[in-house]
């Protein structure tokens, strides 16, 4: 089955530009088309492969061994970016709405934080780290607390299983078009600004049931 593109339905921004919008969605577009190519070529070259080699043998390893390993390798790049994506546009469609105090998420992120503010003063200060990525707020429901994290590229650095509750997008493309290479503060802004929390307390409302 290959993924299918989403479309999202988000209006003008304030402090993000159509342009860079645009070309946001077209990379995120990018990171579907790269993993079904590589999902399908990963299944023909499996077609014609054999068993590797056994570890410390001398013989050959097997056709195609190393082209797939690699294909696996970077798969998991593509697939993240692909899925970070699909949460990140989201939080935007809709009229900007501020997080309801009252609401779940509202309640349990007081509960943990004193309140919401400062865990997403969290969130920031991971943005504001040197480095392509993202900063992530996660919910791990087993524990019953909120973990903020930053995933290095888009696969790495993840806290496995855990849902995400808010994603925000640090590499340079977020926001190389409308301020520079000096800007990510002014986007992080930004990015705030225009967030639909009502989207977010849905997220954290589905994952109580």
């Amino acid at each position: 089955m290959e993924y299918q593109e989403k479309k999202f339905n988000l209006s003008m921004l304030d402090g993000i530009s159509p342009k860079s919008v645009e070309e946001h969605l077209g990379l995120y577009a990018g990171y579907v088309k790269n993993f079904n190519a590589m999902t399908a070529l990963a299944g023909e070259l499996m077609k014609d492969s054999d068993l590797p080699a056994a570890p410390g043998s001398t013989a050959q390893a097997g056709k195609n061994t190393h082209a797939i390993a690699e294909l696996m390798r970077r798969r998991s790049f593509e697939f993240g970016g692909m899925r970070l994506h699909e949460l990140y546009f989201p939080q935007w469609e809709g009229a900007p709405q501020a997080l309801n105090p009252e609401s779940g998420l509202g309640q349990s992120l007081t509960r943990q934080y004193g309140n919401a503010e400062y865990a997403m003063k969290e969130v920031r200060q991971v943005a504001a780290m040197r480095g392509p990525g993202w900063s992530l707020l996660y919910w791990d429901k087993e524990a019953g607390q909120f973990l903020v994290g930053f995933t290095g590229e888009q696969h790495q650095g993840h806290f496995v299983t855990l849902p995400v509750i808010l994603a925000l997008d640090v590499w340079e493309h977020a926001y190389l078009l409308d301020y520079g290479a000096q800007g990510k503060g002014k986007y992080v802004d930004a990015f705030f600004k225009n967030l639909n929390w009502a989207v977010m307390e849905e997220r954290f409302s589905k994952l109580q049931q």
